[in-house]
């Protein structure tokens, strides 16, 4: 266990109606909670795997008896105004208790692997930052070695501007950077079919 690592695992409380609210107006609610489930399950699987600090970050309440078994995830609540504010507030935090390296995930990537976030974690050894690139523009890891809160503001989070808009943060602050590769996640329909989900 490399207790120098954090893995943050953001994640929203699967209640119907709730989530995956783009891909919901066309497969209904039922469906769309279904399809998060599967996505939270992928999630756990894959950070399970990894030899590091684990915390899950919950969008409105901490569940002590889901998927995520407190053996394993330290648990919070999400904290802050907006999506940027709230990332922010956890790095903070895994910073503010010793971790060095520190690593943010979101729940609904089915195509990120344990390796990914290993060799995000690898680099974040020679780089200042490292981003995991979206399909749709956004990103589905970022990670820092240091807390960097200028990659949290003035974004317009959930558009396809916020990838670019934070590497060019990134070249403005002067770090040096490292990109995975581009996966999809799922926010439509299209991204089902697309998935083969």
């Amino acid at each position: 266990m490399d207790e120098q690592n954090r893995l943050l695992i953001f994640v929203k409380n699967p209640q119907l109606g709730k989530v995956k609210t783009r891909l919901a107006q066309t497969v209904g609610n039922e469906q769309a909670l279904a399809i998060y489930l599967q996505l939270l399950y992928h999630t756990q699987s894959i950070s399970s795997q990894l030899m590091v600090n684990r915390a899950v970050y919950y969008s409105s309440f901490i569940d002590r008896a889901d998927i995520w078994p407190e053996t394993q995830f330290k648990k919070y609540e999400q904290t802050g105004t907006d999506l940027g504010e709230r990332m922010k507030n956890a790095f903070a935090t895994a910073f503010a208790e010793g971790f060095e390296k520190v690593v943010i995930i979101g729940s609904d990537c089915p195509q990120l692997t344990s390796t990914h976030i290993q060799q995000a974690f690898d680099m974040l050894s020679t780089r200042d930052a490292v981003i995991g690139p979206a399909e749709d523009g956004g990103y589905y890891l970022l990670g820092m070695n240091r807390l960097l809160p200028e990659l949290f503001v003035n974004k317009a989070w959930s558009s396809a501007e916020v990838l670019p808009q934070t590497i060019a943060d990134f070249e403005r602050l002067q770090l040096s950077y490292y990109c995975l590769e581009t996966l999809q996640d799922v926010d439509t329909e299209e991204d089902l079919k697309i998935l083969n989900i």
